[in-house]
């Protein structure tokens, strides 16, 4: 979900549910959660969480089936699920899955892995700053250079940071040094921008979002300063993801909860399962069958009719061109003329 600038409006008519900006900025009280939990593992738990945390957080199953991917399959099911949604926006779909076959079909056979890894990570790093940049734009109310400054900022030493923690076993000692500087010296200009920048925003909660996504970042850089790689990327991810799902329940709710448009609202209501759980049990428990289970229910069907062998054509290709899809997709269904932004009010 990428938010444009957005305003507080009261609830008529078709929209019941609400977004609070208040809820969406106690998502950011996991910043100093991860900040104690690193400071009290130093002072009294003698590093237990360090030596005992993933390096990342993609050694764990259980953290990828909880973050990241339930968050794109739920954005996947919005759209794939309403069909009035595929027809407005399927010219747009078609081109990108085209562009994205030939980038990575035709520019496999010429551009280094690592290249391709750089530009999906700074391409992911961009999704998720953009977002929460996005939906505090709406109460910071800063000037467009101001806010892109720090959006920027963001983006750049997130994108080392990023590197730093998923690259970091591909990094000689005097590598990960400049990563480390580099991304500790655009924290440092993106803390002065903020200095500088906050004169533009006139009220103190306008002030706290834009604080709290500062430190989004100057948190997660410092947890990876101290080797806490795991928490150094759960701070974003918990609150990109957690963003994203308030709107999309709220999305589902205003738009099924009188008469459900689509078929997993209509079982739901044949089932008296209650509207706010649909999206995100759906969402979770199908990332947890395709990360589980799904290269090998592949393999064992590859197997039994081809004698062939194919590896992670779930887990790298499906979840993988959905990711791609769904960084694209979220750029513009959620502006301001889009047919989901119907089913969307904000309240402070």
């Amino acid at each position: 979900m990428s938010a444009q600038t957005i305003t507080v409006q009261d609830v008529t008519g078709e929209r019941k549910l609400s977004v609070s900006f208040r809820l969406l900025l106690g998502l950011y009280s996991i910043i100093p959660l991860c900040l104690a939990l690193q400071l009290f593992d130093g002072w009294f738990w003698h590093g237990f969480l360090k030596m005992n945390l993933p390096t990342k957080p993609t050694h764990f199953l259980l953290f990828q089936i909880l973050f990241g991917t339930p968050h794109i399959l739920a954005s996947t099911l919005v759209l794939v699920c309403n069909p009035e949604y595929l027809k407005f926006y399927q010219r747009n779909l078609i081109m990108m899955t085209a562009a994205i076959a030939v980038f990575f079909g035709v520019g496999s056979l010429f551009i280094p892995y690592q290249a391709f890894y750089v530009l999906v990570a700074a391409w992911t790093v961009y999704h998720v700053l953009k977002q929460q940049h996005g939906v505090a734009r709406g109460v910071c109310r800063l000037p467009s250079w101001a806010f892109y400054l720090l959006l920027w900022l963001s983006v750049a030493a997130g994108l080392f940071i990023y590197i730093g923690i998923f690259l970091k076993n591909n990094l000689d000692a005097q590598q990960t040094q400049w990563i480390k500087q580099i991304a500790g010296l655009l924290c440092a200009g993106l803390l002065l921008s903020a200095i500088y920048c906050q004169r533009f925003v006139d009220t103190a909660f306008g002030k706290w979002f834009l604080w709290s996504n500062i430190f989004l970042v100057i948190g997660s850089f410092y947890l990876y300063l101290q080797q806490y790689f795991f928490l150094a990327i759960l701070v974003p991810r918990l609150v990109h993801d957690a963003t994203a799902y308030i709107f999309y329940v709220t999305h589902d709710y205003n738009k099924h909860h009188n008469h459900p448009r689509n078929f997993m609202y209509r079982y739901a209501a044949r089932f008296n399962v209650n509207i706010f759980i649909v999206l995100p049990v759906c969402s979770f428990v199908l990332a947890f069958v395709l990360q589980a289970y799904g290269d090998r229910i592949v393999n064992v069907i590859t197997e039994f009719f081809f004698d062939v062998e194919i590896h992670k054509v779930i887990t790298l290709g499906l979840l993988g061109y959905l990711a791609l899809m769904h960084y694209f997709t979220e750029a513009f269904t959620w502006k301001q003329a889009s047919p989901y932004r119907r089913f969307i009010a904000f309240s402070k």
